[in-house]
């Protein structure tokens, strides 16, 4: 898609939620730039962005997306979270480690990725102001692979970086938007597929016979691999910590961002919470704490993938539930996540059950003093997406986290 044909359809979104403060991506990155530059030291930021409710939209809806569910009722969120002050977090994310990777020590891998540097990526969509793209491999157990793109701008005066996830084969449109608008405000960017989705091979070892490879097409197939001593949680969690352990020592970028829609909602949820090198995190529609996977409306109940499953993975999601991740992911210095859940979303995770635990895991993070966390509801639209609104908001929230690009 060309830049113009971009910018022409982030506009038309934008005007149908009839937000006069809403302006697309490609336009507040270039705002950011010259308001950075000529912007006097301790000037005020701009106006974070509004998106009312789309009125259109909110009508062809029934109530049950706009009023709390029965799931909520007696559910007591302060009780379901672990995570009471600074100091239980470094246990808890051990834990966590410990159990994805079956490793002592709760320590993340030190593995680096193999790299070809200055290659061509026709999986990709097109983007414009990129310097090269390098190809990361990352080499997993069972003889899986993952590949992550590496995005280098033409031009950056913050060298921060900014990893992308996608989903479960979600079209390429949130991420191409994304993507160049975190290039054109300087960021380097790593696009990452969720396993054997999009350009990631769908090709592994065996369990029974390693001499043999099989081919698998959906994560709900992973049940072989899925053992006492092998938690296939790895297959999801290691390639961004690896391309982390990449990007560390080959840039050593003053901050990195997580972005991520569905499927990588939930790793931009997960993957935070185990390593605070990720500052900044921004999960879109991408998950619900247990008590609530009955409520969306649609569908209902809304499980989750294979790697989202408490039946599935009862070890580690028995540790401690999505409040804590999500406080794990935004307890520390510069520290901070915003949950964007789609009220009208197509495919899940939507409605207002998450009304019920937003004001308690953003009150938990306050009262332990160093972090942020919050909540976008995002009633703009009715996709699986992350809509121009947030998408504006996210960059928004990346100024003000960052105090303007230097």
């Amino acid at each position: 898609m060309s830049r113009r044909r971009l910018l022409g359809t982030l506009g038309t979104a934008a005007a149908a939620t009839g937000a006069a403060t809403l302006m697309t991506p490609a336009a507040h990155a270039e705002g950011t730039r010259a308001g950075a530059a000529g912007a006097a030291p301790g000037a005020a930021p701009a106006p974070r962005p509004v998106g009312p409710v789309n009125a259109e939209v909110a009508a062809a809806h029934d109530p049950a997306y706009k009023t709390l569910p029965q799931e909520v009722v007696g559910v007591d969120v302060e009780e379901l979270m672990t995570v009471h002050a600074e100091e239980d977090v470094a246990p808890l994310r051990a834990a966590l480690v410990q159990e994805a990777w079956k490793s002592a020590g709760g320590r993340l891998p030190e593995a680096l990725p193999e790299v070809e540097r200055g290659v061509e990526a026709p999986e990709l969509p097109a983007f414009e102001g990129v310097r090269r793209i390098d190809r990361l491999t990352v080499s997993l157990p069972y003889g899986l692979r993952s590949i992550v793109f590496l995005l280098l701008p033409r031009r950056s005066d913050h060298g921060r970086f900014a990893f992308y996830h996608n989903g479960h084969g979600e079209e390429f449109g949130t991420m191409q938007r994304t993507a160049q608008a975190l290039l054109d405000a300087g960021y380097g960017v790593l696009l990452f597929a969720m396993p054997l989705y999009h350009w990631n091979p769908k090709e592994l070892q065996d369990p029974a016979d390693p001499s043999r490879t099989v081919t698998v097409e959906s994560h709900n197939d992973l049940v072989p691999w899925e053992t006492a001593e092998f938690s296939t949680l790895r297959f999801f969690l290691e390639p961004p910590a690896v391309a982390m352990n990449h990007v560390q020592r080959t840039y050593r970028p003053p901050s990195v961002q997580m972005i991520g829609l569905s499927g990588g909602g939930w790793t931009t949820t997960v993957y935070p919470a185990l390593d605070p090198r990720v500052t900044r995190s921004y999960p879109a529609a991408g998950s619900l704490p247990f008590f609530l996977r009955s409520a969306p409306p649609k569908p209902s109940p809304t499980t989750g993938d294979w790697e989202q499953r408490k039946d599935r993975h009862p070890a580690f999601y028995g540790i401690c539930d999505f409040p804590d991740l999500y406080a794990l992911a935004a307890v520390g210095e510069n520290r901070r996540q915003m949950q964007i859940l789609n009220r009208f979303d197509a495919c899940c995770f939507n409605g207002v059950g998450h009304r019920s635990y937003e004001a308690v895991v953003r009150q938990r993070i306050e009262v332990i003093g160093n972090g942020h966390w919050e909540l976008l509801e995002d009633a703009t639209h009715g996709e699986h997406a992350i809509s121009p609104f947030a998408l504006s908001v996210i960059l928004w929230d990346l100024d003000v986290a960052c105090g303007h690009l230097p």
